[in-house]
């Protein structure tokens, strides 16, 4: 599964029957089992969105780059600027690429948040504050 190009959500073709042998291919692949592109969701100093057809239709808005997220404190939600990526789960190379995903730490304004969402498909960051600042 590639993170940066289009995907195919289908059986594989590796995967063997029963009897060991494996798996012949009963029909090609079709369009709605074709997956999206990774969203690359970056820092700027204003979001920044990419409008794309969901299925069924469905318009959606990738996150290409983000400016603020909405921190969940103790006082509840607040909508602070992003300074930089820590860390990322996803891929080392992440945090020096300043590329967001889910559980990427983040360093904010008011200290180190962690993402709970998906940037690249919900189209804003949602974060918990980890340690204040």
């Amino acid at each position: 599964m590639s993170q940066f190009g289009s995907q195919f959500h289908g059986k594989s073709d590796r995967k063997r029957e029963g009897n060991g042998k494996l798996k012949k291919r009963m029909r090609d692949k079709r369009k709605f089992e074709g997956g999206g592109f990774f969203a690359n969701t970056r820092i700027a100093e204003a979001n920044t969105f990419k409008a794309v057809r969901g299925r069924g239709g469905t318009p959606r808005n990738k996150l290409q780059y983000a400016a603020f997220a909405n921190l969940l404190t103790s006082n509840g939600y607040k909508k602070v600027k992003i300074t930089s990526v820590v860390e990322s789960k996803d891929n080392r190379n992440f945090s020096r690429l300043k590329i967001m995903t889910k559980g990427s730490v983040i360093d904010t304004e008011a200290g180190k948040a962690e993402i709970t969402n998906r940037p690249g498909r919900d189209g804003s960051i949602n974060a918990r504050l980890i340690k204040q600042g």
